[in-house]
């Protein structure tokens, strides 16, 4: 115990300020434009929630610090079971949500859990430490077939469990952003997108009216040209974006924003309350706050000397690249309304916890870049 508690001390001094302080920055920015999109509801609790959610977070971040990330790439079967437990919790406890079971409600929690982003964690370390396991011969069938398998456990679960295909497409961004980021031969790139392509008209068939409808809008001009069906959130969305033009029409006083008009104004479609109230600025400010997030942790992984740390950085770097262009983009309407959350800005008290426990494993890096000298001499076991 006073060795941990020595490694704590440790990580508290050598982990990321920098990156601490710019996750604290966007969160305390994004508690702001929470209270302002649910002001008209008269109560504080998606504030106090969020708030709860950032310091629970923090200390998680603290605590990921401190833990080496050879620790975890030791115990890479324990996390494939942890995963495949957290994702179980969606049979017994799992409820539906706009058509998705991607929440869990634990009677002794006040919030929902979306367990995915829990998963998207561990699911990060366990492609790193296959992923070192392999590096000499990365781009081997064996080695691509091996991180593949890791992939789809998770897609078939995830999916299979929620029906969320959103939630469950940023495991493939994690896997390709790694894969690639990692070494692996473009050729690779190259037959999965091909096999995408062939299995594409055998899958779309399966996927549900609704799913089908949210992807088709964006092709096909003449899919609910009233605008009335599916297009209305688009529409309505983006108005509300344009509405507040160069500098917005002020904080708590955004047309749709304070009357409630848009739908999950406080979470999938934040972006637009914050364009209709603070306008091209304060979207700008928001991009430019998160885009410095990601790049920290590209910056610390290419200061890594080590395979596996790299990797971890990357992996976390793509989570977030993937749900800031989703999130924005159907703000904007050019990607299909698939709910997820703007990271740090959106209201979420499990999703920013999970945020800056994801952001740990970078500070981690940050605090020990390389293998000591004795580590050296460990290889993690070939499961």
């Amino acid at each position: 115990m006073r060795r941990y508690i020595q490694q704590l001390k440790t990580a508290i001094r050598k982990g990321d300020w920098m990156l601490l302080l710019l996750c604290v920055v966007a969160t305390a920015f994004g508690v702001l434009i929470i209270a302002s999109a649910t002001n008209y509801l008269d109560s504080m609790r998606y504030v106090i929630m969020q708030i709860v959610g950032a310091v629970i977070g923090i200390l998680l971040y603290a605590v990921i610090s401190s833990i080496d990330a050879e620790v975890f790439s030791e115990h890479r079967i324990v996390l494939v079971i942890i995963n495949i437990a957290i994702l179980s919790l969606l049979i017994p406890f799992g409820v539906d949500i706009n058509g998705n079971k991607s929440w869990v409600k634990l009677p002794f929690l006040p919030f929902n859990i979306q367990v995915a982003e829990i998963c998207k964690i561990t699911y990060i370390l366990i492609m790193a430490s296959v992923m070192n396991a392999h590096k000499e011969r990365i781009s081997s069938y064996k080695s691509v077939l091996h991180m593949a398998a890791h992939l789809i456990i998770m897609f078939v679960l995830s999916y299979g469990l929620s029906h969320d295909l959103g939630v469950t497409l940023i495991f493939v961004f994690i896997f390709a952003a790694m894969a690639f980021s990692g070494g692996v031969n473009v050729m690779w790139f190259i037959a999965g997108v091909g096999a995408i392509a062939i299995l594409a008209p055998f899958i779309w068939p399966h996927l549900d009216e609704y799913q089908q409808l949210r992807i088709g809008v964006l092709f096909n001009p003449d899919l609910d040209a009233s605008g009335l069906g599916v297009r209305y959130q688009y529409n309505l969305s983006l108005s509300s974006l344009t509405g507040g033009g160069m500098t917005g029409q002020g904080l708590f006083n955004g047309h749709r924003t304070q009357n409630g008009a848009l739908w999950a104004q406080h979470t999938d479609f934040i972006f637009s309350a914050l364009g209709e109230e603070l306008g091209f600025v304060g979207c700008a400010f928001v991009l430019v706050l998160l885009g410095l997030i990601v790049a920290r942790c590209i910056w610390v992984g290419n200061h890594s000397q080590d395979y596996n740390r790299r990797l971890i950085c990357f992996g976390a770097a793509a989570a977030l690249i993937f749900q800031i262009i989703i999130n924005v983009g159907m703000c904007i309407g050019v990607m299909p309304v698939i709910g997820l959350t703007l990271p740090f800005i959106s209201y979420g008290a499990s999703s920013i916890a999970s945020l800056y426990a994801m952001l740990g494993l970078v500070s981690g890096v940050y605090a020990r870049p390389a293998a000591t000298s004795q580590e050296l001499y460990i290889r993690p076991p070939r499961y």
